[in-house]
């Protein structure tokens, strides 16, 4: 039954984010919300809730590994499985003017964390912090526009505010749902096999949290729409840290494992500014640069088992 749950806890967080993010979109449009403010609320927060959720979740029930290593996880995953994976299907070119600024606050949003784990505890006052910056960078984000990522979403533009509405209810249902299944099943699975709980939060249920973003970003890949693409992953990323972090500590603080500071926040600041460098330095990223990311990914996994 653990293997159901967790079974059903990816497919409904799957299904319940693609749900919440076409109904939030739909809302959103038909109020005239500017769709730069769509690209950097909805789609970020929407493609992130399955993160937050479970993060909350974990905490609330006593599991801070899962909580934190969902998160340090899913940023992993984004950079190394997902950039790996679609630049396989389609080498990644990627220009624009938003580029450096959001690179920018990815690394520095990973390094702040360096502090806050080091105190051994994410407090309410940390918590707050974190949220503020996310505030902040939005702000910042609006103010300089860059391109939308509404695109590979195929809401029809007269979707009704009533039809809408019920995807965002559905949406929320599922991933509800889906967040108690995976953490049930997760948590089961690592105390069955003597599996670190923090090493379970770390894989499955990051790679889970972070299906909605594998299915965005892989069906832009398709449409040859890379700044979407990369976009995705960049955004989600910041979101992760400042956003699903943030508000999962103010609702309950969150206790942080030695292993983290030493060795997966130490990973996930090694990828994040690897990917920045990729980015601006290279006009594209190719499909052996991404064969070798994956390659990269499976080298982590071996290693986090420690």
């Amino acid at each position: 039954m653990d293997y159901f749950y967790v079974l059903a806890g990816l497919v409904g967080l799957f299904l319940g984010g693609e749900a919440l993010v076409r109904g939030s979109v739909g809302i959103a449009r038909r109020l005239a919300i500017p769709p730069l403010l769509i690209g950097l609320t909805v789609v970020g927060f929407g493609t992130s809730t399955p993160e937050l959720l479970v993060s909350v979740d974990a905490a609330l029930r006593g599991v801070p590994d899962i909580a934190v290593g969902n998160i340090i996880g899913s940023n992993i995953a984004n950079v190394l499985l997902i950039v790996g994976i679609t630049s396989l299907v389609w080498p990644i070119r990627v220009s624009g003017a938003t580029l450096r600024r959001d690179t920018a606050v990815m690394v520095a949003a990973a390094v702040a964390l360096v502090p806050i784990f080091a105190l051994g505890q994410i407090g309410r006052v940390s918590g707050g912090l974190l949220v503020a910056c996310l505030a902040g960078y939005l702000i910042w984000a609006y103010r300089q526009p860059g391109e939308a990522v509404t695109d590979t979403l195929d809401l029809p533009p007269s979707a009704s505010v009533l039809v809408s509405g019920l995807w965002v209810v559905v949406g929320l249902v599922a991933l509800m749902f889906g967040a108690r299944f995976l953490v049930d099943g997760a948590v089961s699975i690592a105390r069955g096999f003597g599996v670190s709980e923090a090493f379970i939060g770390l894989t499955i249920v990051a790679v889970g949290t972070s299906l909605p973003e594998l299915a965005t970003s892989v069906i832009a890949a398709f449409r040859r729409q890379s700044e979407i693409a990369i976009g995705n992953v960049i955004g989600s990323n910041i979101f992760n840290v400042l956003g699903i972090l943030g508000v999962t500590a103010v609702i309950a603080p969150v206790p942080v494992a030695e292993r983290f500071l030493g060795f997966d926040l130490p990973i996930m600041i090694a990828v994040s500014v690897g990917l920045a460098a990729l980015l601006l330095t290279r006009p594209v990223i190719g499909r052996w640069t991404g064969l070798a990311v994956l390659v990269g990914y499976a080298a982590y996994l071996w290693a986090a088992q420690g």
